[in-house]
C-alpha cells in the first residue's frame, strides 16, 4: 500500500500501533504508529491520532497527525507549539541528575545518565530540537 491511499477499514494491528503511539520514551514510533494510522480513515484511527495531534509532546508528531486527519477532510486546527518545558517538571528533574553524578562530571556523564534516568525527557527533547539537541542540552546542561 502506498502512503497516499486511504483505506475506510479498520487495521487489524491497530492494537500495536496504539501501543506505539502511547511510547513516551521513543517519539519515532509515535511518529511512524501516526504515517501508520494515517492510511486507515475509521472513528478509532481517527480517534487515536486526534488525541495525538492535541497530546503529543513532540510537535513533529502533532503536525503528522494534523496533516492525516486533514487529508482525511476533518477540520482540525494544528496546535500552537509548546514553549518552555515540555514536560512538566523537566527541569527539575535536569538539574536532580546533575546534582547526582560527582562535581567533575562530563557533559557525556550527564547526557546518559539522563537516556537512562529519564528517557521520556531525552526523547521529547531529542524529537524538538533535532540537530541541535545536543548543543541544546549541553547548554542547559552548563546553565544548571
Amino acid at each position: 500500500m502506498n502512503n497516499t491511499e486511504i483505506k475506510n477499514e479498520f487495521p487489524l494491528n491497530f492494537e500495536e500501533l496504539k501501543k506505539a503511539a502511547n511510547r513516551t520514551s521513543n517519539w519515532r514510533e509515535r511518529l511512524e504508529a501516526v504515517e501508520e494510522l494515517g492510511q486507515w480513515k475509521h472513528e478509532e484511527t481517527m480517534r487515536l491520532l486526534t488525541r495525538m495531534m492535541i497530546n503529543d509532546t513532540v510537535y513533529k508528531v502533532q503536525e503528522a497527525a494534523f496533516h492525516k486527519l486533514k487529508a482525511f477532510g476533518e477540520g482540525v486546527r494544528l496546535p500552537a507549539q509548546k514553549k518552555g518545558d515540555l514536560i512538566k517538571g523537566a527541569t527539575k528533574a535536569l538539574v536532580r541528575i546533575k546534582k547526582s553524578l560527582p562535581k567533575d562530571h562530563t557533559f557525556e556523564d550527564f547526557k546518559e545518565k539522563l537516556q537512562k534516568m529519564r528517557s521520556d525527557i531525552y526523547d521529547t527533547y531529542e524529537g524538538e530540537k533535532g540537530a541541535d539537541f545536543d548543543q541544546w542540552l549541553e547548554s542547559t546542561w552548563v546553565s544548571l
